[in-house]
């Protein structure tokens, strides 16, 4: 693995999507933290996000989508107007944001949780 910074774009923009996934972690709070084990994971739909830093710091909402292509997420009630009168969502980069409370449903991300906790 390189470690000049032009690479490491490259590697990023031409990222496939299963490893475009994993950049998408997010830190998780201290609470579940301590109850998984684990520092960050890969941010999903469903689960519930507090915004660490921008304009809409401290909010706290459900993940609404995610864009693996910008590497950005949605987020339920961050909507922004346009001049035009309509409301469009605020799109969030992971680092700012932190997991407050997961999305469990799925058997897959349980298993995750139970192999890497």
């Amino acid at each position: 693995m390189s470690k000049q910074p032009r690479k490491q774009r490259k590697f990023r923009y031409q990222a496939p999507l299963h490893i475009r996934h994993k950049m998408m972690s997010v830190n998780l709070s201290p609470e579940l933290r301590e109850e998984h084990g684990r520092r960050s994971l890969p941010v999903r739909k469903g689960d519930t996000v507090k915004v660490l830093r921008g304009d809409f710091k401290d909010h706290e909402g459900k993940v609404d989508g995610i864009d693996l292509k910008r590497y950005r997420v949605m987020i339920e009630g961050l909507n922004v107007q346009k001049p035009d009168g309509n409301q469009v969502y605020h799109p969030v980069h992971p680092s700012n944001l932190q997991i407050i409370e997961m999305d469990l449903d799925d058997e897959e991300r349980n298993e995750i949780l139970e192999r890497k906790g």
